[in-house]
């Protein structure tokens, strides 16, 4: 049954669309990516993340959205604390540690 669907999305999508040229899209990506790496006088982007201080927590959880206005900002990602090394958010790069008050 799901080979015969697959069949019949495969004949449907064939019928009059062209196919499309990914390696044209894959070798743009490809320079716009060399020519960035190249281009020294600017920093990369975690380059700048590093620059910024761990953020000093009180709690043993922080809930890091990457930015206060959730139009800028990623998924929420709730960061468990309880190791000595600043813990990273995956998405945004951003540092936490838990501020020990003894």
């Amino acid at each position: 049954m799901a080979s015969a669907l697959l069949r019949t999305l495969t004949r449907s999508s064939n019928l009059g669309c062209s196919t499309r040229n990914f390696s044209l899209v894959t070798s743009q990506i490809s320079n716009h990516t060399a020519k960035w790496m190249q281009d020294t006088s600017k920093k990369s982007p975690m380059e700048l993340i590093n620059e910024i201080p761990p953020i000093k927590v009180e709690g043993r959880i922080v809930a890091c959205e990457g930015d206060t206005n959730p139009a800028l900002g990623h998924p929420i990602e709730f960061i468990c604390l309880d190791l000595k090394e600043p813990a990273v958010c995956k998405y945004c790069g951003l540092r936490y540690v838990q501020d020990h008050h003894h």
